[in-house]
């Protein structure tokens, strides 16, 4: 009796290509690799949710920096001068007199000053409503705009400030605006680090499988380099096999990450107008990656299927080294 790995292996030949085997077989469409295995469903699940992993780092990635780039663009157009209340000295003639001075300085294309009802407002949130700030040295805040392309020069106006206004301070912002972009920075340093481990995962799994699939189909191998067939020819079959299964994993993964965060900005759109809408909106904007953050999943379901094939394809060509 002929056993069931052997038809499997007359298949295998018989459906390999004349200039293969070296016969005219009968043409069949039995692939070396199975296209539907428990191990191959077992691999897309593994892709699937590593790309997942992947995408949603690289959609946070696209929200911090996107967020911190409106951030850094909107102080870096305005400075702020703080003005601390002197004894004996009119508070409201003093912010006057800053403003003056700000607004004739060049390169400033407006000046807004804050009333002490709006700087208590600012302190709210740190110290609650309800407060009497009569005894607190409460500073006024003066926020001057800056003119487009303009380079104003700050260290001659802080020192007109202080030599002519006690108490006067001007913030650049530089010291915060340093502070986002390092946080920018990190956030993308982070997420190449975890798409790296991602990639390495995916490569470790792809190794083991195909070099599980090639011991499970070690004899119809055995067969295909006795019949006269080349390396290259075995990893191409490997290769496109895996390649699938990459693409397919890769897909499934990405799909899931692109629905959550169209998910994630349709209710943030939602909910615009609430406290915790506002909140949301003023650290990731419109919560939103973009079409750019949607490009991105998508390239990075192509580099999963690229690197499930290389992995493959290199398996094979060290596996049959060894084997050879």
């Amino acid at each position: 009796m002929v056993a069931l790995r052997d038809i499997a292996v007359l298949k295998t030949v018989q459906s390999l290509p004349a200039r293969v085997s070296g016969q005219q077989w009968p043409q069949t469409t039995n692939p070396i690799v199975p296209s539907d295995s428990i191990a191959g469903r077992a691999l897309v699940s593994v892709i699937a949710i590593m790309t997942f992993l992947a995408a949603v780092t690289l959609g946070a990635v696209v929200l911090v920096r996107g967020a911190a780039g409106e951030w850094q663009s909107a102080v870096a157009r305005e400075v702020t001068i703080q003005l601390l209340p002197a004894q004996g000295h009119d508070v409201d003639a003093d912010v006057r007199k800053a403003a003056d001075i700000a607004t004739a300085a060049p390169g400033i294309a407006g000046v807004r000053v804050f009333t002490r009802a709006e700087s208590e407002r600012l302190l709210e949130p740190w110290l609650g409503s309800g407060l009497s700030f009569d005894d607190l040295p409460v500073p006024r805040l003066i926020v001057v705009q800056l003119s487009s392309g303009a380079a104003p020069d700050f260290d001659a106006l802080r020192r007109t400030l202080a030599s002519q206004v006690p108490g006067a301070n001007l913030d650049d912002h530089r010291g915060w605006i340093d502070r986002m972009r390092t946080m920018a920075h990190t956030a993308v340093a982070g997420g190449i680090f975890i798409l790296a481990l991602v990639l390495a995962v995916t490569m470790l799994s792809v190794t083991f499988a195909t070099r599980g699939a090639m011991a499970t189909n070690r004899p119809i191998i055995e067969v295909l380099h006795f019949v006269g067939a080349k390396d290259i020819f075995i990893a191409s079959q490997f290769q496109r096999h895996f390649l699938m299964l990459g693409l397919k994993g890769g897909a499934i993964g990405g799909a899931t990450a692109m629905l959550l965060f169209a998910v994630a900005g349709f209710l943030g759109d939602s909910f615009t107008g609430t406290a915790g809408g506002e909140q949301v909106s003023a650290l990731f904007g419109s919560f939103a990656i973009g079409a750019a953050g949607y490009a991105a999943i998508i390239a990075l379901v192509v580099l999963i299927g690229v690197v499930t094939a290389a992995t493959s394809r290199w398996t094979v060509f060290h596996t049959l080294g060894a084997i050879e």
